[in-house]
């Protein structure tokens, strides 16, 4: 819910400087209280965004390591099921093998 390329609304080609621009835009715009600075779209709704989640998504896309690990998790289909949902529906791969490796 707080993937900083949904923080800052921006797409995942975007540059340093765009990044840089969108961030202090929107520390501006929540500075002086600007309703439509205050929430960030997301795939689950909109979500309430403050100065603090600005520079924290800032922060992340600084940081080559960070940013290339959201951008991994911004791939991911917002419709993707849940790992647990994954889990219940599909049948377990070999439901006896805990038994024959004598776990069980």
């Amino acid at each position: 819910m707080t993937n900083p390329f949904w923080v800052l609304e921006l797409g995942l080609d975007a540059t340093a400087h765009e990044v840089e621009r969108q961030g202090q835009k929107l520390l501006a715009m929540l500075g002086v209280g600007l309703e439509q600075a205050t929430h960030y779209p997301t795939p689950h709704g909109p979500q309430p965004r403050t100065e603090d989640d600005v520079r924290r998504a800032l922060d992340a896309l600084r940081d080559p390591d960070r940013r290339a690990t959201w951008e991994v998790w911004a791939r991911i289909p917002a419709d993707a099921p849940a790992p647990e949902a994954q889990r219940a529906s599909a049948p377990a791969p070999w439901p006896d093998a805990l038994t024959a490796l004598g776990w069980r």
